[in-house]
C-alpha cells in the first residue's frame, strides 16, 4: 500500500506543527496559501488533530474567503462554514488555512506553481489545494470541479484527486458556478490515503476490488507522453480497449455549453457591476453564455441524458472505466491551466471519478491515470484505485 502524508498524520508521526513549517519553507516559491492560520475543530472524531486545506470559494468562519478575486472582494471574511468545511471539522479536522483558486473558479489563472517544475501550471481551478498535498504541506484538501479543476490539477500535480458522484458532498457555502455541474472535491497524496479519508468522513469503503477495466479508446490531442503511459497502465490492468459510445464521444462540447449557460447567468451581476475586474477569460465565458438561446442548452441537456444511459449500459459490463486524467504533463505556461476535456464528461455524467498517478521516468512532470465508475459506486472506485495504485506505481 502506498503511505502517504494523511496516514502519517492520524499514526502520530505528523503534527500540526509539521505541516505549518513545511507550508512556511515552501509557500514562498509555490504561492498555494491565500491564508495561513489554523481553525481548531469544532468537535473530536475520526479525523481529531488532521489539518486540511480550504479551495478559497468554500466559506469558512473568521477567514477570508475571496473567490480568487482579491481586486473585488479583498479582505471578505466568512460568517459561515461551507457544509463539507462544517463535517469535517465537526470530525476533529484542524482548518489549516484557505488555498489559491482561479478566478470564480473559472480559468483566470492564479499565481501558484506546480510544485515538480515552477515554471509549469499547477492546472486549476483548484491550484492551490493541489499544489499544497503535492508539496507536503498539507495531509488532504479541498477543491471543486465544474469541468476538471479537481481531476486535471491532481493530474498535473501528481496526487490523487477524486470526485464523488454529483450531489453526493454538500455545496451549500460554496460559491456557485453551474449548478447542475459543481461538484464538491478531495486531494490526498495516495489513493490508500483517499479510501482513509472517505471512511473517516463516516462514508462506506467496502467493496470488492476485482473489477473488469475498460480502456477507452484515446485520440489526437492526447500527447504521446500520455499515450505511451495510459497504455502502459491498460496492459498491467488487464483492461479490454473499447470504442467510446457514441454518445460520449464529444460530449464535452456539450458540458461546456451548459456550464457557459449556467455559469453566465450565475455570474451575470457581478459582471454586470465590475466588467473585466471578474477576469478576462470569465467575461468571454460570460458574454458567449448570455448569448447562447435555450433551446441550445436544453439541447446539450438532452445529449448529456442519452450519454448517460449508454454509460449505463457500459457500466454493467464493466466497473471501472480508464481515460487519461489530462492531455498530458502540466503546460509551460503560468497563464493556462490547462485543458478539461479528458474530465468534462465525467463531470457532465455526474459520476465518481478518481486521478491516480502514473509511473513516469525521474524527472518528468507527473501523469494521471483517470478512473470512473457508476453513480453511486464510490466505495468501489476507492477500493479500486487502491488496487491499481499497488499495481502500476513502480516501487
Amino acid at each position: 500500500m502506498a503511505t502517504g502524508e494523511l496516514s502519517y498524520c492520524l499514526d502520530g508521526s505528523r503534527s500540526l506543527g509539521h505541516y505549518l513549517a513545511a507550508a512556511r519553507e515552501r509557500d514562498p516559491r509555490i504561492q498555494a496559501w491565500t491564508q495561513l492560520e489554523p481553525l481548531p475543530p469544532t468537535d473530536s472524531g475520526p479525523l481529531d488533530g488532521v489539518p486540511f486545506a480550504v479551495k478559497d470559494i468554500f466559506e469558512t468562519i473568521g477567514l477570508r474567503t475571496e473567490f480568487g478575486c482579491p481586486r473585488l472582494f479583498a479582505g471578505r471574511v466568512s460568517g459561515v462554514d461551507a457544509g463539507l468545511v462544517a463535517m469535517l471539522r465537526a470530525r476533529g479536522a484542524i482548518v489549516m488555512g484557505k488555498t489559491h483558486t482561479t478566478a470564480f473558479a473559472y480559468f483566470d489563472a492564479a499565481p501558484t506553481r506546480n510544485p515538480h517544475n515552477l515554471d509549469h501550471t499547477p492546472g486549476g481551478s483548484s491550484s492551490g489545494s493541489a499544489a499544497a498535498v503535492a508539496a507536503g504541506m498539507v495531509p488532504f484538501a479541498l477543491g471543486s470541479q465544474t469541468q476538471g479543476s479537481v481531476l486535471r490539477p491532481a493530474s498535473f500535480c501528481g496526487v490523487v484527486g477524486f470526485k464523488p458522484t454529483h450531489g453526493f458532498l454538500p455545496m451549500d457555502g460554496v460559491l456557485p458556478f453551474a449548478p447542475s455541474l459543481d461538484t464538491g472535491g478531495l486531494f490526498t497524496q495516495t489513493a490508500e490515503d483517499m479510501r482513509l479519508l472517505w471512511g473517516r468522513m463516516g462514508f462506506s469503503i467496502h467493496s470488492d476490488a476485482r473489477v473488469r477495466f475498460a480502456a477507452l479508446a484515446v485520440a489526437d490531442p492526447v500527447e504521446p507522453a500520455m499515450r505511451t503511459a495510459f497504455a502502459g497502465a491498460a496492459q498491467k490492468l488487464g483492461a479490454d480497449w473499447i470504442e467510446p459510445p457514441p454518445a460520449f464521444v464529444d460530449l464535452h462540447r456539450s458540458v461546456r455549453l451548459i456550464q457557459d449557460y449556467e455559469g453566465a447567468r450565475t455570474h451575470r451581476e457581478t459582471y454586470q457591476r465590475a466588467g473585466a475586474a471578474v477576469g478576462a477569460k470569465l467575461a468571454e465565458m460570460i458574454e458567449r453564455g448570455l448569448a447562447t438561446h435555450e433551446e441550445d442548452y436544453l439541447s446539450a441537456r438532452g445529449r448529456l441524458e442519452e450519454a448517460r444511459r449508454q454509460m449505463a449500459s457500459l457500466f454493467a459490463s464493466y466497473a471501472v472505466v480508464l481515460t487519461p486524467a489530462a492531455l498530458g504533463p502540466a503546460p509551460r505556461d503560468l497563464t493556462f491551466t490547462g485543458d478539461p476535456r479528458m474530465n468534462s464528461a465525467w463531470t457532465g455524467l455526474g459520476v465518481p471519478a478518481i486521478s491516480v498517478p502514473l509511473p513516469v521516468a525521474p524527472g518528468e512532470l507527473p501523469l494521471g491515470l483517470q478512473m470512473a465508475a457508476a453513480r453511486g459506486r464510490e466505495a468501489l472506485l476507492l477500493t479500486a484505485a487502491c488496487a491499481v495504485e499497488d499495481c502500476i506505481v513502480e516501487r
